[in-house]
């Protein structure tokens, strides 16, 4: 019984202290969480102004025509951006990504991959999908500056009939407790395309561009699609925060009722072992 008793205390004390490190953890994460979302809403209006742009040259010009708005030379050939975490102890944070990425490319005949973050890189190390690149291996050091190098590595790769499609998969975030997985396209830009352009029958503002209107929309597509890459970063950096803060308050709940738990079967423990102790002096002085 003694030693029952010294067991589960030293059980209880463990329990204590794995559940100071969830609570600490779950702090964190709720603290960086609000600066994470505050940069992913400061980046979307820089995403919005290169994606009116964009558009106004599609619109505005009738002998418009860019590589960018048409599938690769190489259409079977496919390259998908992943943005994963670079720690675990998020939940489902990344195994659903995963999953939605392997649903996703499944079909596919030829498939790379540019990982972003420590987890995507080891994840398609592993069943040896082809890597483009394993530069950007950290999501969390993964600034605006690598998003613009990132841009450019994708539409150089693009234009030059490296890929015939490219899509980013992240994760989104929904609220505090749901981060959904999701799948856009980068490349290319159809919607854009001049074969889309729908006329409403009215006369348009015709814009000259020096040197021409290609030039200037090939220009901007590395810089709206590295707006693209900074906005998804920080929204699943936001939701890996989000996914940990839920996983850590679970665990430190989980880790307080089994605290109580032991301490219940403790406190029985010791009150039956003060019984027999005394049952056994009484029966002594009666013998």
């Amino acid at each position: 019984m003694a030693g029952s008793m010294k067991a589960v205390k030293l059980r209880i004390k463990s329990v204590q202290s794995t559940m100071q490190i969830t609570k600490a953890m779950q702090l964190v994460a709720a603290s960086k969480l609000r600066k994470a979302k505050e940069r992913a809403d400061e980046s979307k209006p820089y995403l919005e102004t290169m994606l009116e742009t964009l558009t106004d040259i599609a619109n505005g010009n009738t002998d418009y025509r860019s590589i960018y708005t048409k599938p690769g030379e190489n259409d079977k050939k496919w390259l998908y951006v992943v943005i994963a975490g670079d720690r675990g102890l998020a939940g489902g944070y990344n195994s659903n990504l995963f999953k939605f990425v392997e649903a996703e490319i499944k079909d596919k005949e030829d498939v790379t991959v540019l990982p972003i973050g420590k987890k995507s890189v080891e994840f398609f190390k592993h069943r040896n999908i082809p890597i483009l690149t394993e530069e950007y291996a950290e999501v969390a050091k993964t600034t605006i500056s690598d998003c613009f190098q990132i841009a450019k590595l994708i539409c150089g790769s693009y234009g030059g009939g490296g890929f015939g499609h490219v899509f980013l998969c992240y994760t989104n975030f929904v609220s505090m407790l749901s981060q959904v997985p999701m799948a856009t396209s980068l490349l290319p830009l159809s919607d854009l395309s001049s074969d889309n352009k729908k006329s409403d029958g009215k006369p348009r503002d015709l814009i000259l561009y020096e040197p021409n209107s290609e030039t200037v929309f090939d220009a901007i597509v590395p810089e709206y699609l590295a707006g693209i890459l900074y906005t998804s970063i920080n929204i699943s950096y936001a939701s890996e925060l989000a996914a940990r803060r839920t996983a850590m308050e679970a665990a430190t709940d989980n880790a307080e009722e089994m605290i109580e738990t032991l301490s219940l079967y403790y406190n029985r423990a010791r009150q039956a072992s003060i019984t027999q102790e005394i049952t056994e002096i009484v029966a002594g002085a009666e013998s």
